[in-house]
């Protein structure tokens, strides 16, 4: 296996490794027998680095192993993947080693719609007939990321169709494939392939944990992340690291209130006392209250926040070369299927399926049972109240330590009943999303996303805007969000970090006991014990839920700010020691952005300006002010209705006026489109010529 920074000066990463030792099987040249040839001379290599371990059914015999091995040897020009495959020990084995030749890491690159430094020193679009003026274009170790190389593979095998009819050799006869198939999701199906996973490089990884949480460095290192984990994974790292660092002002500002409002002491210890003991002085209020103050703050730094990510978020798809990604002209995702035609677009033989179809889908099925599941968290939030109220009046009734442990039955229940409507969502939803049809993957995960999103932010968000809104109880409110603040970030630590520490250290770490000597199959091997990574999504909900709490409630509890950056900063900690160690190494694509997240933080970012608008009309200083000036009821409202309208008016202003992106990025992007449209050009130029 290649060592971290093996990498320098040649070719395909060609040299001897650093420590002068004799390179085993699977980093031998890659003309060698185990790895097969490759189709031309400027791909072949004197060291070829693991990549992608494919894992096979235990009942596929030898000869299945070899036709799968020459597939994924065989030029995409003649229905293969084009990548280099090392069958393992011998053909007996269980794994196939995958790496990939320079040609198809280049023409892959093209096809994604990467970007690369062209000789110049400029990022441009990366084209493969203008391969030889891209800087280090002769050496895939710097040219592309590990990741990027990773993904490629992936990539390449996704888009493995059937050129006809075939039988999958040493197969039952009903094991077949039809024209234009995907094969690889065939050959899961069948259980021939079991498992398809990235490769740790063991060094890079160690290099990698030292400069992310090891020491005691404050800077995250987001290119070394992007390097090694893909674009996906640094652009949540970056996130969670500027969100973090965006909420010392809040912070700072709620603990200033918390200190010196006496409202707020005064409406804070009688949450604790649940008594009206906090009177202390009877100076006469400020005109403006910490509430207020802290309501009007929150709507605004919610917009500076989100467009200042955005610029960042802009500055990092260039520098990481995702700003002008082409997925929509790349092969259709694995699930995808439809009627075989041509692709308008891209003139190639492929599954179609009709846009009004998906969209009738979504309409008439997606839609409404996304709102069946909306209406049965609003049936448990409204059985959650009613079990309430009939324990309390059986306490008052009964007064006994019966009736007292009672009172806890309806929060179990609710919980209980929300995280099994959760999980049951979670696969409905993704049947839905199947059931859809998308053709890329990305507009894949943006509608299964939006579903669940739309979901748990009902389900987290549901009981607190009851309170506010309806029960119109502060007090009630102030303490669920405490409570909510501080035992969420407990459990979410331990379920996220602590369980799964203590059950690879007790149980899946003895099993992956290695030695130095050991074949490197058999560490390969090692590395698919480790359990799958699930994914992003529970680290966005987690802190689009902070967010949440942040934006819409934390003029009823100065202190939010506070906890969460406490929290956030062992978070990125733990989160970075969680992907290094507890679990495999996931493929992410390239991406430019968070997507449709990003979407869903300005979405909140508006929807803070009625919270805090209507929680400001219940608090107390607002209810002194409008009776010392004898306003009625609807006064009252109707001026929460102006003032709401004018912060709305302001939000939108301060988005116009911070652009969503630098202007050198801005110039940079079309300088690329203006670039990427002339090859388009002169290549049409050559083939007529031609």
């Amino acid at each position: 296996m290649s060592k971290a920074g093996d990498d320098e000066g040649v070719p395909g990463g060609r040299g001897e490794p650093a420590d002068g030792k004799t390179p085993s099987k699977l980093s031998a040249p890659s003309s060698t027998p185990g790895w097969g040839k490759v189709s031309c001379p400027c791909c072949a290599s004197e060291r070829v680095e693991p990549l992608v371990l494919v894992k096979l059914g235990q009942k596929v015999i030898p000869e299945t192993k070899r036709w799968l091995i020459k597939l994924i040897r065989a030029p995409q020009k003649e229905g293969g993947a084009g990548l280099l495959a090392h069958p393992g020990e011998d053909a007996t084995g269980n794994i196939i080693v995958l790496s990939a030749p320079r040609c198809t890491l280049l023409r892959a690159t093209e096809e994604l719609g990467l970007c690369k430094i062209y000789r110049n020193g400029e990022m441009e679009a990366f084209a493969y007939d203008d391969r030889d003026n891209f800087r280090d274009s002769d050496n895939m170790e710097v040219f592309l990321t590990s990741a990027e190389r990773q993904y490629i593979i992936k990539y390449e095998l996704d888009g493995l169709r059937a050129q006809k009819d075939l039988r999958i050799p040493g197969m039952l006869d009903s094991c077949t494939l039809q024209r234009r198939d995907n094969i690889w999701q065939k050959l899961g199906a069948a259980g021939v392939i079991v498992d398809t996973f990235p490769l740790h490089n063991p060094g890079k990884l160690k290099d990698l944990s030292e400069a992310w949480y090891a020491g005691n460095q404050l800077a995250q290192p987001l290119d070394k992340v992007n390097e090694y984990f893909g674009s996906s994974m640094a652009f949540y790292f970056s996130f969670l690291d500027f969100y973090t660092w965006s909420l010392l002002p809040p912070a700072i500002l709620g603990i200033f209130i918390a200190y010196f409002s006496r409202e707020v002491q005064r409406e804070m210890l009688q949450s604790v006392s649940g008594s009206q003991a906090g009177e202390v002085q009877d100076d006469p209020e400020p005109l403006i209250s910490g509430h207020m103050l802290q309501a009007v703050f929150s709507m605004l730094w919610s917009t500076v926040f989100m467009e200042m990510w955005k610029r960042r978020r802009a500055s990092l798809s260039y520098r990481w070369g995702t700003l002008n990604l082409a997925e929509r002209f790349a092969e259709p995702r694995p699930g995808f299927h439809g009627d075989l035609g041509v692709n308008p677009v891209t003139g190639r033989v492929e599954p179609l399926f009709p846009e009004w179809k998906r969209d009738l889908r979504m309409a008439l099925v997606s839609v409404p049972v996304v709102g069946l599941f909306l209406g049965l968290v609003v049936l448990g939030m409204m059985c959650f109240y009613w079990a309430e109220a009939r324990v309390q009046q059986l306490h008052k009734d009964w007064d006994s330590m019966i009736s007292q442990a009672l009172l806890y039955t309806p929060s179990v229940l609710h919980i209980v009943y929300t995280n099994m409507l959760a999980t049951v969502y979670k696969t409905v939803a993704t049947s839905l999303t199947e059931y859809e049809n998308h053709r890329e993957e990305s507009a894949y995960e943006n509608h299964l996303t939006g579903k669940v999103l739309v979901f748990t932010f009902f389900n987290n968000f549901a009981v607190l805007f009851h309170i506010a809104f309806f029960k119109q109880d502060v007090t009630l409110l102030r303490k669920r969000l405490a409570s909510l603040l501080i035992i969420t970030q407990l459990v979410n630590q331990v379920t996220e970090v602590v369980i799964p520490f203590l059950v690879d250290r007790f149980i899946s770490a003895p099993h992956r006991a290695e030695n130095k000597d050991d074949p490197e199959e058999d560490k390969f091997r090692n590395q698919g014990t480790l359990p799958p990574f699930p994914g992003l999504f529970a680290e966005y909900i987690e802190l689009l839920v902070q967010f949440g709490y942040l934006s819409l409630f934390s003029c009823v509890f100065p202190l939010t700010a506070i906890l969460l950056l406490l929290n956030n900063l062992t978070e990125i900690r733990s989160d970075a020691y969680k992907v290094c160690k507890l679990f495999r190494k996931p493929f992410y694509p390239p991406v430019a952005s968070m997507g449709v997240w990003q979407h869903a933080f300005e979405v909140l970012s508006f929807v803070s300006v009625v919270s805090n608008c209507w929680l400001l009309l219940l608090s107390p200083r607002v209810q002194e002010l409008s009776q010392e000036a004898e306003m009625t009821g609807s006064n009252l409202l109707m001026g929460a209705v102006i003032v709401e309208h004018v912060l709305i008016l302001v939000k939108v202003i301060m988005a116009a006026l911070i652009p969503d992106e630098p202007d050198w990025i801005r110039k940079k992007r079309e300088h690329i489109e203006y670039t990427s449209m002339q090859a388009l050009r002169q290549q049409k130029l050559n083939v007529q010529e031609s």
